[in-house]
């Protein structure tokens, strides 16, 4: 018998495609977010029982991000729960060298599940359906002053090992890491992206402070300021300027790399301008 999945996070980049994906393989899923029936709320743990109830493993995406000052806590209380109603595995979603993240990747591997841990860089689906579409629309960038760079995951790489790691015992405590194959500043992102369209984005940079001040302006809400903040403070300083071959060891295939993303990416029309 197929396991039954919950995917925590269902209405997300990395969830949805791999509900999307598990559907296609014919395997059973729950949806886990606050728009499901029922609801998954990170922030009501009260609610989580009638999510978890009934699943044999759950696929982990904590929102905002693990970096989060609760998500030890809430990562401590699904564990409880998902002991308590016989799930046998967690697939869990990371970071990579986030303090926070590691002590949740710790909690997952002490808790006598069956677990796999996906520790993965930044997506390159965020410049197309993330926080950098609308300065990509705008041709406009303003950025906080960096000098590392970025091995850029693609997500239809990530959601085969993920699913992979969910229907396939044999990469039980196991922890990959999960990157493209090359390494991009994001200053040289937005140029490939600009240049695949043959037209001009323009990219300042400014201090750190004044790009949070910017989106104060803009109204965003402070989980995400808070975030934006800490992974430009913290993750963003050179710890993570590597390239990792956990794909191709794993799935036998080198992961796509972001000028090719780009490629792709320009000939689906998300970057075109609306006409008003």
């Amino acid at each position: 018998m197929k396991p039954f999945t919950l995917i925590l996070g269902s209405s997300g980049k990395t969830g949805s495609r791999i509900a999307n994906k598990l559907t296609q393989l014919n395997y059973p899923i729950r949806l886990g977010s606050r728009k499901t029936k029922p609801a998954f709320d990170w922030e009501k743990p009260e609610a989580w029982d009638e999510v978890i109830k009934g699943v044999d493993q759950i696929y982990i995406s904590y929102q905002p991000d693990l970096a989060h000052p609760n998500s030890i806590l809430h990562i401590k209380k699904l564990i409880e729960l998902s002991k308590k109603y016989n799930v046998k595995k967690i697939v869990l979603l990371s970071g990579r060298g986030e303090p926070e993240a590691i002590a949740c990747e710790k909690l997952v591997e002490d808790s006598g599940l069956e677990w796999t841990i996906l520790r993965s860089s930044w997506f390159s689906q965020n410049f197309s359906e993330g926080m950098f579409l609308a300065p990509i629309l705008e041709r406009k960038v303003i950025f906080p002053k960096l000098k590392s760079k970025e091995p850029f995951v693609d997500l239809e790489d990530l959601t085969d090992l993920a699913v992979d790691a969910l229907v396939n015992s044999v990469h039980v405590g196991k922890k990959y890491e999960l990157t493209g194959p090359s390494l991009v500043s994001f200053q040289e992102a937005f140029g490939q992206i600009a240049k695949e369209l043959n037209e001009t984005i323009s990219f300042e940079e400014i201090p750190l402070d004044d790009y949070i001040n910017m989106l104060n302006e803009y109204a965003l809400d402070k989980d995400t300021i808070w975030l934006i903040r800490y992974l430009f403070e913290t993750v963003l300083d050179g710890r993570n300027e590597s390239v990792v071959d956990d794909f191709e060891k794993v799935l036998g295939k080198k992961p796509k790399d972001f000028k090719d993303y780009v490629k792709e990416t320009a000939k689906s029309g998300v970057w075109r301008i609306p006409k008003e």
